[in-house]
């Protein structure tokens, strides 16, 4: 006897299929919310533009005194219009932060109707940790690596070198650049932590299961430190303290897509333990091989 399909197991909305007229429509729809969403947030950021200012520029400042640069640490303008553009900017990237758990939930909204029921029941669960990531990983930036970034650019400023010239090197900070330079790191680190939602859609929609992500590992660690180039200075360390935790951050998403992704097939799992046996005989193998050619050399010697 066969069994229907339970309702959580049918795709919702199973005998209603939409045109591409409909689903432009709906596209239309969440992108109008989510604008709106975001201009609201923007106006909001833009009324606590000054405090928002100074809380970005405190890592600066405190780097500034831990660098021991004379003077007190100041930012700067050329042009009149440089204050307006630059508050516009940090209304911006204010606005984002503001409106992220909206537009969120306008991307899910969109994507429910092709889910699942059982699928369709996280979205609160979704909407809150890609917030949280989104935000985390900007306040992660800012509190880790905006003073080890700023240091390490200040510390070429002071010139500790035994032999360096007795050139005078004070830093004047830009404030459309310096807004523009953090704005970059805040929006990396915020995408970046975004990895183990991502990774868990792909999961769900079957696209990649945790079999492939445990051998695509190797390779993430290149990705990783790739991407962090693309959104960090040209320094090694600010370098480290974006790629060290998307590496972690994909071991998270192993364990999400293992719990909550679809399962590999049979075929898969087999080759997977055949893959790892294989290894570990070649392994095995070669250090037998290092052995016996270290005791023939020693063997050697004797004689």
């Amino acid at each position: 006897m066969v069994q229907a399909p339970s309702a959580d197991s049918a795709p919702a909305d199973h005998d209603k299929k939409m045109t591409i007229w409909e689903h432009l429509d709906e596209l239309r729809s969440r992108l109008i919310k989510a604008i709106i969403a975001y201009i609201i947030g923007a106006t909001l950021a833009w009324n606590y533009r000054e405090p928002i200012l100074a809380w970005l520029w405190k890592p600066f400042a405190q780097s500034w005194k831990d660098a021991g640069i004379p003077g007190d640490p100041a930012i700067n303008f050329a042009a009149p219009s440089d204050i307006f553009t630059a508050y516009f900017k940090l209304a911006l990237i204010g606005g984002l932060l503001l409106a992220a758990p909206v537009m969120f939930y306008q991307l899910w909204a969109y994507i429910a109707p092709g889910l699942y029921k059982k699928e369709k029941r996280i979205v609160i669960p979704f909407v809150f940790f890609s917030t949280f990531l989104f935000v985390g990983g900007g306040l992660f930036g800012w509190r880790v690596a905006f003073p080890i970034t700023f240091k390490w650019f200040l510390d070429l400023a002071r010139g500790d070198a035994p032999d360096a010239p007795a050139i005078l090197i004070r830093p004047v900070v830009m404030l459309p650049q310096y807004l523009d330079f953090v704005g970059q790191m805040l929006m990396g680190f915020g995408i970046v932590f975004e990895l183990p939602i991502l990774i868990l859609f792909l999961s769900i929609a079957g696209l990649v299961n945790y079999l492939q992500l445990i051998r695509f590992g190797r390779w993430f660690v290149l990705v990783a430190f790739t991407v962090a180039a693309i959104f960090t200075p040209p320094d090694t360390t600010s370098q480290i303290v974006m790629a060290v935790p998307m590496c972690l951050l994909y071991v998270v998403s192993i364990g999400l897509a293992y719990l909550f992704g679809k399962r590999p097939s049979k075929e898969e799992i087999a080759r997977s333990r055949a893959e790892r046996d294989a290894r570990r005989r070649a392994k095995i193998a070669e250090r037998e091989a290092a052995r016996k050619k270290k005791k023939d050399e020693n063997d050697k010697k004797d004689e």
